[in-house]
C-alpha cells in the first residue's frame, strides 16, 4: 500500500478503541492496538522507521475489529499476535492467550469460553481473568439454560442430559424448550454480555434475597459472592481489585538483547521471599536488528509485549519491577486498572533484584535454549510445549495417570490434568488408557489446551509402545518419546539416545519425567486414602467410626479378629455395632 493508500483507508475508520492488521495475501504482518483507529491508522501514511515502511509496502490490505474499551484492545492484540504470530511484532514464545465468550451459530446456540472462537460465532472479550469469566458463565447457564454441550452430544438425543437435571440447561435438544423460546434466552445472554448488567445481577439478588430469608446462609453467600463478580465483571475487574498494600507477590523483570534474540528473566517474590525464576524467549520481527524491531525501540518495546502476552490467563503480580519503563500508555493504564504497582527501582534490595534479574536474562540471550536443543537431537520441528505422562498404582489398587505440561522450559501448572483410571495391575495398559484418553478429547475438541509439540512418557520401550498405538487409534500425530529412570536412556521409535549427564536436553526432559511421577503420585496417595473399605458396609459405622477403628486396630483384618468388648472400646460402637461387626466380617 502507498501513503494515499492508507489514508484513503484511515478515513472510512471509525475513531474507536480497537485493533487492526496490516495483511498481505491473506497473512497478517503486523497487528497493533489503537485508542482511536483513524488516528493511529492514519499515521502509517507517513511511517516513522525503516521497517515500518517495509511492512506498509508489503500489506494490501488493512482489517480492523472494534472493541468497547482501551483494555480489550489491548488483550485482543495480545490474543491475536499469538495465534497469527506477525513477523513485524515482538513475539513472546508462548501460547497463552486471553479467554473469551462465544456463542455458536446454531439454530440452538452454544456458550463457550475460548481461546480461538469460530469466525461464524458472536463473540464477546477479551477478558483478563478467567476464573471471574468461567463464574459468570456459569451464572449464565444457570439463569438462562443456555447449553454448553458440543453439537456432536446435542444432535440425535432422545432424552435429556445430566445438564437439565442441574439445572445448567433447559435442553432444547429434545424440545423440553421450544427453540423460539430457547433464542430469547440467548438474546438476555448476548444483552449481558454487551453490558446490561442487570438482566443477570437482578435475578441473581432476587435469588440470594430468598435463600436469606429461608435462613438458607450458606446458599446466600455463594449468590453473594456470585453477585459481586457479576456485578464487576463489565468493569474489566477494575472495581473488584482490592490492593492488598504489603504487596505479598512481587514479580521483577530482566531484559537482554542481542541482535534479533531477547530474554526475559523473571523473578517472583512471596512475602520478601524468591521462590521463583524462569526465563523466556522473546522473537523480534524477521530479519530486522531486535533495536529496532519494536516502534518504540529496544528494551521498552519488548517489556510492553511480554507484560501483555505472557500474563494471558496467568495471575497478575502485586507489584512489578523493571529494568526501565515499558513507555507503552495503553499497557500503563491497564495494570493501573488491574491494581498493579509498577517500579523502577534505583537503589536498595529492589534495584539489587533487578540487577539478578537481568543476570539471568544474560545467561540465555543468544544462545541455544534447551528446548530448541532438544529438538535438534530428536529431529523434530519444537520442543518448546511438552507434555509428561506416568501412571501410579498400589498392586493395581487406585490407579490413577498424570498429564503434565511444560512451555518453554517451565512448568505450566494451569494445564495439568490427572485421570483415575480403571483398577489393573498393568503398567503398559494403563498408560495405554490415559494416553488413549489425552488423544481421543484433543481430536474431540474436548481439550482446551493447545497440542503439545512432544509427548514424554515415564518409563522404557514397552510404556512408549502402548502410548503409540493409543495415539494410532485415534489418529493422533504428535510425537511421542520415554525416559527410563535406570540409566536415563531416551527411548524413541526408532533408537535410544544416551546422552551425556550434563546435557541441558536431557536435564529439561528429567525435569518433566520428575514432575508427571510427583503428580501422579500425589494423585495416587489421595485416591488410596479415600478407597473406601468393607466396613462401609456395616450399618451404624460411618466415615469418623470408620476412621477411628481403623486407627486403632490398625487393618480391616485386625478389626475382624477383635474381640467384641476390643471393639466396644472404640467411640462410637455400641454392643449391636459391633455384634454386626462381627457377623459381617
Amino acid at each position: 500500500m502507498n501513503a494515499e493508500g492508507v489514508r484513503e483507508r484511515a478515513t472510512s475508520l471509525p475513531r474507536e478503541p480497537g485493533v487492526y492488521q496490516f495483511r498481505a495475501e491473506g497473512t497478517t504482518l503486523y497487528v497493533g492496538k489503537a485508542v482511536d483507529l483513524r488516528n493511529r491508522v492514519r499515521s502509517y501514511a507517513d511511517p516513522r522507521s525503516a521497517r515500518i515502511r517495509r511492512m506498509v509496502d508489503r500489506a494490501d490490505g488493512i482489517e480492523i475489529a472494534v472493541t468497547d474499551t482501551e483494555t480489550q484492545a489491548l488483550l485482543l492484540e495480545a490474543n491475536l499476535i499469538k495465534r497469527h504470530q506477525p513477523r513485524y511484532n515482538v513475539r513472546l514464545k508462548d501460547d497463552k492467550s486471553y479467554p473469551m465468550v462465544q456463542l455458536t451459530d446454531h439454530p440452538a446456540p452454544r456458550i463457550e469460553i475460548t481461546r480461538d472462537p469460530a469466525e461464524s460465532a458472536t463473540v464477546f472479550g477479551p477478558y483478563t481473568n478467567k476464573r471471574q469469566v468461567e463464574t459468570v458463565v456459569k451464572a449464565l447457564r444457570e439463569t438462562y439454560g443456555v447449553r454448553g454441550c458440543s453439537d456432536h452430544k446435542y444432535s440425535g438425543r432422545e432424552r435429556p442430559c445430566l445438564d437439565y437435571e442441574m439445572g445448567l440447561c433447559t435442553a432444547p435438544c429434545t424440545r423440553e424448550i421450544d427453540l423460539e423460546s430457547y433464542v430469547e434466552d440467548v438474546t438476555a445472554v448476548e444483552r449481558f454480555l454487551e453490558g446490561e448488567t442487570g438482566i443477570l445481577a437482578d435475578p441473581l439478588r432476587r435469588e440470594m434475597e430468598a435463600a436469606a430469608q429461608d435462613k438458607n446462609f450458606e446458599r446466600a453467600a455463594n449468590l453473594r459472592d456470585r453477585l459481586e463478580t457479576v456485578e464487576a465483571f463489565h468493569g474489566e475487574g477494575g472495581e473488584a481489585v482490592q490492593s492488598t498494600g504489603d504487596e505479598r507477590a512481587v514479580d521483577v523483570l530482566g531484559v537482554a538483547i542481542e541482535g534479533e534474540d531477547a530474554t526475559v528473566a523473571r523473578l517472583r517474590a512471596e512475602s520478601g521471599k524468591l521462590v521463583d525464576r524462569d526465563r523466556h524467549t522473546l522473537e523480534a520481527p524477521t530479519g530486522d536488528p531486535a533495536a529496532d524491531a519494536p516502534e518504540s525501540g529496544g528494551v521498552p518495546a519488548v517489556l510492553a509485549a511480554f507484560l501483555v502476552q505472557y500474563y494471558a490467563e496467568r495471575e497478575l503480580p502485586d507489584a512489578l519491577l523493571l529494568p526501565e519503563r515499558h513507555g507503552d500508555g495503553e499497557v500503563a493504564a491497564w495494570l493501573e486498572t488491574e491494581g498493579v504497582a509498577v517500579r523502577v527501582p534505583g537503589a536498595g534490595r529492589e534495584a539489587k533484584l533487578v540487577d539478578l534479574a537481568l543476570k539471568n536474562a544474560r545467561r540465555n540471550v543468544g544462545g541455544r535454549d534447551e528446548c530448541a536443543m532438544l529438538a535438534d537431537a530428536l529431529e523434530i520441528e519444537s520442543a518448546e510445549r511438552i507434555e509428561g505422562f506416568d501412571v501410579s498404582h498400589a498392586q493395581g489398587k487406585a490407579a490413577v495417570g498424570s498429564d503434565v505440561a511444560f512451555v518453554d522450559g517451565s512448568a505450566e501448572k494451569a494445564d495439568y490434568r490427572r485421570k483415575k483410571l480403571t483398577d489393573e495391575n498393568d503398567d503398559y495398559a494403563n498408560m495405554r488408557a490415559l494416553l488413549e484418553w489425552r488423544a481421543r478429547r484433543a481430536v474431540e475438541g474436548r481439550d482446551d489446551r493447545p497440542d503439545p509439540d512432544l509427548l514424554l512418557i515415564d518409563g522404557g520401550e514397552g510404556q512408549l509402545e502402548a502410548a503409540r498405538d493409543a495415539l494410532a487409534e485415534v489418529g493422533w500425530d504428535v510425537p511421542a518419546v520415554a525416559l527410563a529412570k535406570a540409566e536415563e536412556r531416551v527411548v524413541t521409535p526408532d533408537r535410544e539416545f544416551s546422552w551425556p549427564d550434563d546435557a541441558p536436553h536431557l536435564h529439561h526432559l528429567q525435569r518433566v519425567r520428575d514432575e508427571a511421577h510427583r503428580f501422579a503420585v500425589q494423585y495416587h496417595q489421595t485416591i488410596r486414602d479415600d478407597v473406601s473399605t468393607v466396613l462401609d458396609d456395616v450399618p451404624g459405622i460411618g466415615p469418623e467410626t470408620r476412621k477411628r477403628l481403623l486407627g486403632r486396630f490398625g487393618s480391616v483384618e485386625n478389626v475382624r479378629e477383635a474381640s467384641p468388648e476390643d471393639l466396644r472400646s472404640v467411640a462410637g460402637v455400641g454392643e449391636k455395632t459391633a455384634r454386626t461387626i462381627a457377623e459381617r466380617l
